[in-house]
């Protein structure tokens, strides 16, 4: 730790320094805030297929009967034997269910691995949320968390395989990457009654508002340390630890 040691008025001078700035901070995420509930909607036409702990389902089945839905991407290939350490670092940090059906939102996440490969993990992480395999399917690819050129142009976070080039980003070229999609049910106004619309994804760094062991961390002096890109299995703390996924 390198911080100052100074007095209690030194400190105040900065910290109140450091407020207007976590102010103007707050304004400017409010008006993002604002703008990405505005965003337009986009119809999903195509007959999205799933596996869960009911057997097949479709996009629209996972709303539970809710407004919304909430679908995290979870890294997790169909040849891993257990799930994207990253994903699970994210995944240790949803809150109780509850609040967010009180909201009328479903949160649900979405792998590619088959479902009988998620379920053994999903009740040895001891998670509540529930989860679903887009095995088989264009789901991951459609949303662009899943690239293979032999099924679908390059993309990940809004780049195309040559700005994603020009930009380094080699590695999210090819395979599994994180990333979260809402949607939401129509009203009847612009699309048909029921209607499933998609309104919202992000990727990469979009993913830290998700993770709340960053926010308290980011409140501490020595910050994030070796979360910024290392994680492990939460059970496998003070023992070998995995590495973390490359996204």
């Amino acid at each position: 730790m390198s911080n100052p040691v100074v007095s209690r008025e030194e400190w105040l001078v900065a910290r109140r320094r450091l407020l207007e700035q976590e102010k103007e901070a707050f304004r400017v995420l409010d008006a993002v805030r604002a703008r990405r509930r505005e965003l337009p909607a986009v119809a999903v036409d195509k007959d999205y297929r799933f596996q869960g702990p009911s057997g097949e389902v479709g996009l629209a089945d996972l709303f539970e009967g809710r407004r919304q839905l909430i679908v995290y991407h979870f890294m997790f290939d169909p040849a891993w034997d257990e799930g994207c350490t990253s994903c699970s670092f994210l995944t240790d940090n949803i809150g109780h269910l509850a609040h967010l059906h009180g909201a009328d939102t479903t949160l649900v996440l979405v792998s590619r691995a088959p479902y009988p490969k998620i379920e053994p993990f999903r009740e040895r992480m001891g998670w509540k949320v529930p989860w679903y395999s887009s095995h088989g399917g264009d789901f991951n690819y459609d949303f662009h968390v899943t690239n293979d050129e032999a099924v679908a142009p390059v993309e990940y976070n809004y780049y195309d395989r040559e700005a994603l080039e020009r930009r380094g980003l080699t590695p999210f070229m090819k395979g599994e990457a994180h990333g979260v999609s809402v949607f939401v049910r129509a009203d009847g106004d612009d699309a048909g009654e029921g209607a499933v619309l998609h309104t919202y994804s992000s990727y990469g760094r979009g993913l830290d508002l998700l993770l709340g062991t960053y926010n308290y961390l980011d409140l501490t002096p020595l910050g994030r340390q070796k979360y910024v890109n290392e994680f492990s299995h939460h059970d496998r703390y003070g023992a070998a630890e995995a590495a973390g996924c490359h996204h």
